[in-house]
C-alpha cells in the first residue's frame, strides 16, 4: 500500500518557500524535499484542495506547483488515485551498480554503505558556491592544501572543539579515504608495521596495504577498547603509525572517553607510534551530548583525518587532513603524486556549509530518529539479536547468536535488502556472528528492511550449517 503525506506536514516542510512567484518557489521546495528523500518516492502528495488550504495560497498557485513538478519528472499524476512523487531516472538513480551484490538488486532496500542521503541545505549550499565560483576562474583551479578560505573554516572548526588549529595545518583532499591513503604513503615505508583496529573500516585498511604496510591487529571487543591489550600490542610490535577510530567506531559505534584518549595516546607515545585519528563519524553526536576533546589534544603529533561525507553528504567528495606544521611538506609531497586538489566548487559548497555549523539544521534529528526506528524494530523482528544503541555514528553493530552473518547477508539479498556482514570489517578473518546496519534510509525503509532481515534470519537460523561462504563485496562507508 502506497503511503501518503498530510498537506499540514507539507505545510511545515515547505515554510518559508520564495513567493516570487509563489507557484515555482512552492514547486521548488517540493523539488527539494522529494529529491534528497524527506517526502519518499512513491508517495501521495496531499490534493491540490488540501494543500491549498493548508498553506493559505490560491488554487492556482498548488495546481501550477503541482505542473511543474510533473513537467520535471518529479511528480506522476495516477487517474483516479491523486500525485504521486518521483524523481527523474527512478529509484535506480542513486545506485552504483559496482556497489551492488548482485544484478538487478537496483531496487532492493541498500543498507550496505553507512552514509545518509543528502540533508537540506545541500542544494542551496551549492548555489552560493556557484555564485562564487566566477572570483576563481581567472585562475588556474589547483588548491594541492585546499581553497585557503575552506581551509580557515576548517582550522576554526577544530579550535572551537578545544584543538588550536591554523589553516596551513589543513589539507583539503578528495575524502577520508584520500586522506589516509596520502598520510600512509608520506609516513609509512614498505614493510613497516601499522596498528589498524578489528573490526576496523575496510577501505582504510585495503589503503594502508596498499602503501607496502603491515598490518598489525588491536581488537575492538562488543564493550569497547582494550586498553591492556593495546598496551602490549604496541609495545610487542612497536609500529610506525597507528589508524583508529575514537568517535563512534566504525562499525562497532563505540566513542571513546578523554581519559581512554589519555592512556592509548601514552601508549602510542613510547614507542614513538604515530597516531591517525579517523573522525569522519565526529560530529554526529545524537543525543546532544558534550563530545570528548580531539584525540590530537592528548597526541600532539597526531594525524587527524576529517571527512564531509558523514556529517553533510557523500557526493561531495572531501575530506581533509589536519597535521602538525612540520608534516606539511612530506604530506603535500605525497598529496601531489596522486592528485593535485579537490575541486574548487565543491570545496566553495563545503566552506559555506562548515561556516554555519558542522551539521545542517534537522540532520542530526533525522538521524536519531531513523536510529530509534530502527532499534524499536531490531528488538521487535529480532528478539535473538544483541546490539548496544550508539549514541551517535550512523549504524548499529548486531551480534548474532550463531556465526552466520554471511549466511544471513546472503539469504537477506534475495528478500530485497543489502547489508554488511562482519568479515568485511575483520582485518585477519572471523566475525561471523557479527552485521552492520545502518540507520540512513528514513524509518519506513528501515522497518521494512529488518522485517526481510528477520525472514533471511529464520530460513538460516533451521539449518545445521551455514548454506553460503563469504565473497568478497565492494565497500564506500
Amino acid at each position: 500500500m502506497a503511503q501518503s503525506i498530510s498537506a499540514s506536514r507539507v505545510a511545515t516542510l515547505v515554510d518559508g518557500f520564495s513567493r516570487s512567484p509563489a507557484y515555482a518557489g512552492l514547486a521548488e521546495a517540493l523539488t527539494l524535499l522529494i529529491g534528497d528523500g524527506r517526502i519518499s518516492l512513491g508517495t501521495r502528495l496531499p490534493s491540490e484542495r488540501e494543500l491549498t488550504d493548508a498553506l493559505g495560497v490560491s488554487r492556482t498557485t498548488v495546481t501550477r506547483a503541482y505542473a511543474a513538478l510533473r513537467e520535471s519528472g518529479y511528480a506522476a499524476a495516477r487517474r483516479g488515485s491523486g500525485t504521486y512523487t518521483t524523481v527523474p531516472g527512478g529509484r535506480t538513480r542513486s545506485h552504483d551498480r559496482a556497489l551492488l551484490p548482485r544484478p538487478g538488486d537496483e531496487s532492493a532496500i541498500d543498507l550496505n554503505c553507512a552514509a545518509a542521503s543528502a540533508p537540506a541545505g545541500i542544494a542551496a549550499a551549492y548555489a552560493e558556491a556557484a555564485a562564487d565560483l566566477p572570483a576563481y576562474l581567472g585562475g588556474h583551479g589547483y588548491f594541492p592544501a585546499g581553497l585557503p578560505r575552506l581551509q580557515a573554516a576548517i582550522a576554526r572548526a577544530y579550535a572551537a572543539r578545544g584543538l588550536p588549529t591554523e589553516p596551513e595545518q589543513v589539507m583539503v583532499t578528495p575524502g577520508a579515504l584520500s586522506a589516509t591513503g596520502i598520510v600512509a604513503a608520506a609516513l609509512s615505508r614498505r614493510g613497516d608495521r601499522v596498528l589498524v583496529e578489528s573490526p576496523v573500516y575496510p577501505n582504510a585498511t585495503q589503503a594502508i596495504r596498499l602503501a607496502g604496510a603491515r598490518l598489525v591487529e588491536a581488537p575492538v571487543d562488543p564493550g569497547g577498547w582494550d586498553l591492556d591489550a593495546v598496551a602490549a600490542v604496541v609495545q610487542q610490535a612497536r609500529p610506525t603509525l597507528a589508524y583508529l577510530i575514537p568517535d563512534f567506531q566504525n562499525p562497532t559505534g563505540h566513542l571513546m572517553t578523554d581519559a581512554q584518549r589519555e592512556e592509548y595516546a601514552a601508549h602510542l607515545g613510547r614507542a614513538g607510534t604515530v597516531a591517525v585519528v579517523d573522525e569522519a563519524h565526529q560530529a554526529l553526536a545524537l543525543e546532544g551530548q558534550p563530545m570528548p576533546l580531539p584525540f590530537a589534544a592528548h597526541a600532539p603529533g597526531a594525524i587527524t583525518i576529517g571527512s564531509a561525507s558523514k556529517s553533510f553528504w557523500g557526493g561531495l567528495r572531501l575530506g581533509w587532513i589536519r597535521a602538525p606544521h612540520e608534516r606539511m611538506p612530506e604530506l603535500t609531497e605525497a598529496r601531489v603524486a596522486m592528485d593535485l586538489g579537490a575541486p574548487v566548487l565543491e570545496q566553495l559548497a563545503l566552506a559555506h556549509l562548515l561556516e554555519a555549523g558542522p551539521v545542517l539544521p534537522d540532520q542530526l534529528s533525522r538521524l536519531r530518529a531513523q536510529r530509534d526506528a530502527l532499534a524499536a524494530a531490531l528488538r521487535e523482528q529480532l528478539p535473538e539479536w544483541r546490539f548496544r544503541l550508539p549514541t551517535g555514528g550512523l549504524a548499529v553493530w548486531c551480534e548474532l547468536p550463531r556465526p552466520v552473518g554471511t549466511a544471513v547477508v546472503t539469504e537477506a539479498e534475495r528478500h530485497g535488502v543489502i547489508v554488511a556482514p562482519g568479515p568485511v570489517f575483520a582485518v585477519s578473518g572471523g566475525l561471523d556472528r557479527f552485521v552492520r546496519i545502518p540507520w540512513t534510509r528514513p524509518g519506513p525503509e528501515l522497518e521494512e528492511a529488518v522485517r526481510r532481515l528477520a525472514t533471511a534470519w529464520h530460513v538460516v537460523r533451521d539449518r545445521p550449517q551455514p548454506a553460503d561462504r563469504a565473497r568478497s563485496r565492494v565497500m564506500v562507508a
